[in-house]
């Protein structure tokens, strides 16, 4: 029947129009963010989703709450790759699969996260989620060493060594920086599956990588 769909409560007790809204403005915030920084006028980003500028105040009061929710939503999309990646039968296919999504939404980010850390730095708590992907990270590699895909010295450290040079891509637009990411990380990919001697690993932290650092110490 039409119309049932926006009266029928979402699971977070969002109307389905509503919850269509929120996601939207959260996806032309994300975007606009990173294309403009966090300086990008609230009516911009209304107009660009469609909506009016009163439904997007009513969702988010201020600009600080809406930066916060494109940054947890993103965050939360982050680590949901790990769980993806460990469903997978196939260890190495998980690890490889793991890596390039990572990198290509660190690519995209273009400062947004870092923004957000200097800006609002006590604005969300990640620690907890943080922990819980660098558990199931170092999980994926036990298995793809077990499967005998992975070489034998590689360290979760290295994961930190390459977000940081995936992080110093410079581009001209998105989609450049994208490709690039694309190449560094089939690169990386090829080198973590062989079996050539390495220097030692450097114990780094991600806290060291300021795209997902929560503050900076």
């Amino acid at each position: 029947m039409s119309g049932t769909a926006s009266r029928i409560p979402a699971v977070d007790g969002l109307r389905a129009d509503a919850r269509q809204n929120r996601d939207r403005i959260v996806e032309v915030a994300g975007a606009l963010f990173a294309e403009r920084g966090l300086d990008v006028p609230m009516a911009a980003i209304a107009r660009r989703a469609g909506v009016g500028v009163a439904t997007l105040y009513r969702r988010f009061p201020t600009k600080e709450s809406l930066v916060a929710e494109v940054f947890a939503d993103q965050f939360a999309a982050c680590v949901s790759v790990v769980d993806e990646a460990l469903a997978d039968p196939d260890p190495w296919r998980g690890f490889c699969t793991l890596v390039e999504k990572v990198c290509a939404m660190q690519a995209v980010d273009r400062g947004f996260s870092a923004a957000v850390v200097a800006s609002l730095p006590h604005a969300i708590d990640l620690d907890r989620e943080r922990e819980r992907g660098l558990r199931g990270f170092a999980e994926l590699v036990r298995r793809a060493k077990a499967a005998g895909r992975l070489r034998p010295d590689f360290s979760e450290d290295d994961l930190v060594l390459l977000l940081m040079a995936n992080g110093g891509i410079v581009a001209h637009s998105a989609d450049a920086a994208l490709a690039a990411s694309r190449r560094l990380v089939a690169y990386l990919l090829t080198s973590f599956a062989g079996d050539g001697p390495l220097p030692p690993p450097v114990a780094l932290s991600l806290r060291d990588v300021p795209h997902l650092a929560t503050s900076r110490t």
